[in-house]
């Protein structure tokens, strides 16, 4: 037998494949969902209102992570280019049949669930660059000409988003398409000029406030304002983050207790089971409670990473790698929204706020990781001569 015969014994199947799965990260996400459920239940006001359907999409979700699973991950490699352009499609078809929520026009309504492609394009699109390097030859990885060709297909569905508009998505699509541009071995000066132009931007941004070229909507520039001065409009643009604030200190280091908090319960607090929820989380559970679902969220990155690094197949590694950074980015620009260390961008908590779309995409997203860490034990020259 070959050693490549070898390898090609070894790949799990069937039952052999659930045996395989990393089930502390299956555990991780239940843990930080189950939360979830705890904390939707107190700000429904001891409702199953919201609770009860982010549970279903919960068991919806393991399912099509389960499923996604056992697919090898090879078939996600060949199929990415596919899902990428299906999902531009579907960002354009927002433009014409999208439903509105919110004022801003971001879903498709399917009867039985609204789809928020924005949301899925988050995993097409590490998807498409994981396989564009795992192609690309590494010698080329840095070329100027094979660098612009990525730069495209991150900033196509950017403008697209942020037409809709959605500002803090297309800042997670922009930031999650470059760490996996960086992690796949781009010459760090490629980033350093971005940066450059990304501080003329800014500049550019608020300059043009006012004027006929003004580059942000109106209500983009009041999160601006509100974000450097939330009280000099505390019941109106900085009502969210003044009364957010006031949630995360009255939780002290204990919390108030469950479904305890009054910032929600009365109302106080605007979005309290979606952008804000984590507000809620911290009034009731207080600092250690708080601590408690950041360290799940570490964990769960911790196990992408190391999968990450003990798999040999580029693809595989570059996606596993790519869903870590995009959850690392959820969660982080929440946080630091909620806390008003950065502005109010409307983006929800993974796995804890209410909604259909950012839950099934993650679990998706883990899916792909599990298809990576399952079908791992392959030759390095498997994946390639399969998809050949």
């Amino acid at each position: 037998m070959s050693y490549l015969e070898y390898n090609v014994a070894r790949v799990p199947s069937g039952f052999q494949k659930v045996l395989a799965l990393n089930w502390a990260l299956v555990l991780l996400v239940t843990a930080v969902s189950a939360l979830g459920f705890l904390v939707l239940y107190s700000v429904a006001g001891g409702s199953w209102r919201w609770a009860e359907p982010q549970m279903q999409r919960f068991v919806f979700g393991l399912v099509v992570m389960f499923v996604v699973a056992m697919v090898p991950i090879w078939f996600w490699r060949n199929v990415s280019a596919l899902a990428y352009a299906v999902t531009i499609a579907l960002l354009l078809a927002v433009e014409f049949v999208g439903s509105t929520g919110g004022g801003a026009q971001r879903w498709i309504d399917l009867g039985f669930m609204r789809l928020q492609p924005s949301e899925l394009m988050k995993v097409t699109l590490v998807m498409m660059l994981a396989a564009y390097y795992d192609w690309l030859p590494a010698s080329k990885v840095s070329r100027p000409q094979w660098v612009l060709i990525p730069v495209v297909v991150i900033l196509l569905p950017v403008f697209l988003v942020i037409q809709q508009p959605d500002l803090g998505t297309s800042i997670l699509l922009l930031t999650g398409g470059g760490a996996v541009m960086f992690l796949a071995g781009v010459h760090w000066a490629y980033f350093a000029t971005v940066i450059a132009g990304g501080v003329g931007l800014v500049t550019a941004v608020l300059q043009s406030r006012g004027t006929t070229w003004q580059l942000l909507q109106d209500y983009q520039y009041r999160r601006i304002d509100t974000f450097l001065d939330p009280e000099s409009d505390p019941l109106g643009a900085g009502y969210h983050i003044t009364q957010s604030k006031i949630a995360l200190g009255s939780g002290g280091w204990t919390g108030k207790g469950f479904m305890q908090g009054t910032q929600a319960r009365l109302n106080f607090l605007p979005e309290k089971h979606t952008d804000f929820i984590f507000t809620t989380l911290a009034e009731e559970f207080g600092f250690l409670g708080g601590m408690s679902l950041l360290i799940l969220y570490l964990l769960i990155i911790a196990f992408c990473v190391g999968s990450a690094l003990r798999n040999k197949d580029r693809f595989a590694s570059l996606v596993t790698l790519g869903v870590a950074v995009a959850f690392f980015l959820f969660f982080a620009v929440n946080m630091s929204m909620v806390m008003g260390l950065a502005p109010v961008v409307g983006v929800p908590l993974p796995l804890v706020s209410y909604g259909g779309s950012a839950m099934i995409v993650l679990m998706l997203a883990f899916g792909l990781v599990q298809s990576a860490h399952v079908h791992r034990p392959r030759a390095s020259g498997e994946g390639r001569l399969l998809r050949r």
